[in-house]
């Protein structure tokens, strides 16, 4: 079910409401109930692999606490059940294409669809089993339980992806219905889709035009379509983020935060610690800090660092477009930390750090948005034939499919320059808002009335619902 849509906004208040009138011992049932509705609502029959993964990580929890001397063997087979699907269905012909196209061999290519959310669920579950094998969490004796940590609806198809030391003693602890609560979760929904359907559908119209006829833009056209794909991924995204936080905390339960202003960031450091903060502190965690992490040695550093923002990179998308976004983001880092360390004397306003620091991730959005190599290879190479550029072949982006205009073009620049000052100076995303503040409702009001007359309500997708 997607949020933007007339189902979820039924669906929402009906199971919120319900959660409160009903006793506190039987929630994790409505709960799961209602997340199986909510998933079913995209290809019902994919509820059987969630429900075996949910019983393959369950059970091995319980066998890991209990273990002695195979602690480590049901671990391997909770993580290699996991991995083992997500390659199936994520990976598979990836590796079987390339195969045949080095060997000339003829393995068969699969024509099912992904899961939705696979990458985000099976990361949450193996997190669970992790930490039962390091002793920072109790095996859940209660199948109920388990499952709806898995399938929790707010943040089943695209996280934020929690930790089960976060999540469940929340599931165990009776919420009490709270006015503030309801408050702020409502608000930052709003603020979600303020993003989602003010800023992000409407800009990608412009950016899938360049992304998808290259050839035929002008550098004009090209840089303002990266630039837009920058803005939309960050607001489509951190909007689904927003709902899927603000949902949860309507019924009293606190999902961590998983984008923190990173277009705000001075340098490329600072950027990954408040860009999808979620899967990024989970690679840290679970494989960068496993790998060796900083601890052996400068040059072991580098290559973790590279070998974890290309495995990260591979987990958005089963190409090679991604995997060259991760690299180019690892190559960031190792630079920005040598030249750190070079300059340690010298003091970068920040506001060059900023610059330097957009441009860079822009340029390696170019990958992560590409269809294939070729296509991001022929937006690189118009991006630099600045032949009859001028303010009119920006704006005036005119195709079979759309026509943007000035006046189009100064509303998307008003409504993305009132997301970063809103952002900067309420910071709704971290929840602080405060009800007694008169800006506060005025905020919420702009938000609402934007919505209804300037939302584009097309049923689009969230663009990590492909991840």
């Amino acid at each position: 079910m997607l949020f933007n849509s007339l189902e979820f906004i039924i669906f929402f208040p009906v199971v919120t409401l319900l959660y409160f009138l009903i006793p506190h011992q039987f929630r994790w049932f409505h709960l799961l109930i209602a997340s199986c509705i909510f998933y079913a609502a995209f290809i019902p029959s994919y509820l059987l692999i969630l429900l075996l993964l949910i019983l393959i990580d369950f059970t091995s929890g319980i066998l890991i606490e209990k273990s002695t001397s195979h602690k480590k063997k049901w671990l391997l087979i909770s993580l290699a059940a996991n991995i083992g699907l997500l390659c199936l269905f994520k990976y598979y012909n990836f590796f079987a294409g390339n195969i045949n196209a080095l060997t000339g061999s003829n393995f068969v290519l699969l024509r099912w669809a992904l899961p939705i959310g696979l990458s985000f669920h099976t990361f949450q579950a193996m997190s669970y089993t992790i930490e039962v094998y390091r002793g920072n969490q109790k095996a859940v004796k209660h199948f109920g339980y388990y499952a709806l940590y898995v399938m929790f609806y707010p943040q089943l198809v695209a996280g934020p992806i929690e930790r089960p030391y976060h999540l469940f003693p929340q599931f165990f602890t009776k919420q009490k219905f709270s006015s503030q609560k309801l408050y702020e979760g409502l608000r930052l929904m709003a603020w979600g889709f303020f993003k989602k359907l003010v800023i992000a559908d409407r800009i990608s119209e412009y950016a899938d035009v360049v992304f998808k006829n290259p050839s035929d833009m002008n550098a004009g056209n090209i840089w303002m379509g990266v630039f837009y794909f920058a803005i939309q991924i960050y607001a489509d995204f951190s909007g689904y983020s927003d709902i899927a936080i603000g949902a949860a905390r309507c019924m009293g339960i606190d999902l961590m935060i998983n984008f923190n202003r990173p277009y705000l960031s001075s340098n490329i450091r600072d950027f990954w610690t408040r860009w999808h903060i979620s899967l990024s502190s989970w690679f840290r965690d679970y494989f960068y800090i496993p790998l060796g992490g900083n601890r052996k040695g400068e040059l072991r550093k580098r290559i973790n660092v590279m070998v974890t923002f290309a495995v990260s990179g591979f987990w958005h998308g089963a190409g090679w477009t991604f995997i060259i976004w991760g690299i180019l983001h690892g190559s960031y880092l190792i630079i920005y930390d040598f030249l750190a360390t070079v300059t340690k004397k010298i003091r970068i306003p920040n506001v060059l750090g900023w610059l330097f620091t957009g441009l860079a991730v822009g340029f390696a959005w170019i990958f992560f948005r590409a269809a294939s190599l070729d296509n991001a290879f022929a937006i690189i190479r118009q991006s630099i034939n600045v032949n009859n550029i001028s303010w009119s072949s920006i704006s005036g982006l005119k195709t079979i499919n759309t026509q943007y205009g000035n006046l189009t073009m100064l509303f998307t620049f008003a409504c993305i320059g009132y997301m970063f000052i809103a952002e900067k100076f309420t910071k709704p995303v971290l929840l602080n808002l405060n009800e007694k503040k008169i800006t506060d409702t005025v905020f919420f009001s702009i938000n609402l009335l934007a919505i209804i007359f300037f939302g584009m309500f097309t049923k689009t997708n969230f663009i990590y619902f492909q991840f």
